[in-house]
């Protein structure tokens, strides 16, 4: 079975390609997608050529985060699922092309236990933002954040939903940094600061917090956030950093402690869709633009990665044709 999908052909380089579809085994699924997204954090690094592991070998099909239809079950799947809203957490269901994740594809071939079906979602768009909440959930776990004052570094999608989630996590302050101010009108803080236009010192002073979560990357950024973490205090560090460069004598003086996040655990997505489902993480606020996969997708890539008043860019398939 053939299928169109994104393929990186090369650095910086992007087409719409017919690419062949591994066979529908007995425990896969048949997926059509409805909507796909453009990470902004390993999607582009891979764009640029900046990650050099084999599944990132171009050319090559990026996506993890795809909502689409089940059409198709093989014979060991529930036939229940048929026509069933689901999330895909990309594919390497292709015969002839490599997958970096694999779901911006049309259709997708994938093993019945890596997609999420979105019962009881009423928009099942939302489907999208499961990765991102998931990551953001994990921060919440991690850090431990009931009962705590908790300072969010970036609101980009992931930051706008970790906001969210701290809050609803019981955290007893949550406070959001973030210097365009166009990601900030869309943040639910309790305290928000403009680093661009407000004196940080200031709008922070009397406030310690035990735990600060970066969604930047910007070690400059880091940096000064360091200085209103308590004695004893907690660092989420919440990207991919290639490398880390900050002034080690606050961590020195307050004997702060260092966490890596990784993605999610296992069973976060899961918890997101519930979350969704019940009206406790408003998904759709990260959506801010949408382009079809028929047009120019150079454009659609570029505004996703460059312009920072686009949190998240949807593609949409069901015009594809």
């Amino acid at each position: 079975m053939k299928s169109k999908a994104i393929v990186f052909t090369g650095v910086r380089r992007i087409e719409v390609q017919n690419v062949t579809l591994k066979p529908v085994s007995p425990t896969d699924v048949l997926v059509e997608t409805c909507w796909s997204s453009i990470s902004t954090g390993t999607e582009k690094m891979a764009f640029n050529g900046l990650i050099p592991s084999p599944p990132f070998i171009f050319p090559f099909i990026p996506g993890y985060e795809t909502v689409g239809r089940i059409t198709e079950v093989g014979d060991h799947v529930n036939e229940t699922l048929i026509g069933k809203y689901a999330y895909i957490a990309g594919s390497f269901g292709y015969a002839d092309v490599n997958a970096a994740f694999g779901g911006a594809s049309q259709f997708i071939v994938c093993p019945v236990e890596s997609v999420t079906v979105l019962d009881g979602i009423s928009n099942p768009k939302c489907g999208i933002a499961l990765p991102l909440g998931a990551t953001a959930l994990h921060f919440m776990d991690l850090g431990e954040v009931k009962g705590k004052k908790v300072l969010v570094l970036g609101q980009g999608a992931v930051g706008i939903l970790a906001v969210q989630l701290a809050r609803h996590m019981g955290a007893t302050l949550v406070a959001a940094t973030e210097p365009v101010q166009h990601r900030l009108d869309y943040s639910t803080a309790d305290l928000t600061v403009n680093p661009a236009t407000q004196d940080v010192s200031a709008a922070l002073a009397g406030h310690e917090f035990d735990i600060m979560i970066d969604s930047t990357g910007v070690m400059n950024a880091i940096e000064t956030g360091l200085r209103f973490l308590k004695f004893h205090g907690k660092v989420i560090f919440g990207g991919y950093y290639q490398r880390m460069n900050i002034d080690y004598s606050q961590a020195f003086d307050k004997e702060l402690s260092f966490i890596a996040a990784k993605q999610w655990a296992k069973g976060d997505l899961l918890r997101v869709r519930e979350l969704i489902r019940k009206g406790n993480l408003r998904a759709e606020k990260i959506f801010t633009h949408s382009h079809a996969v028929n047009g120019d997708l150079s454009e659609a890539y570029h505004q996703a990665f460059n312009d920072p008043n686009c949190l998240k860019m949807i593609l949409n398939w069901t015009d594809a044709e």
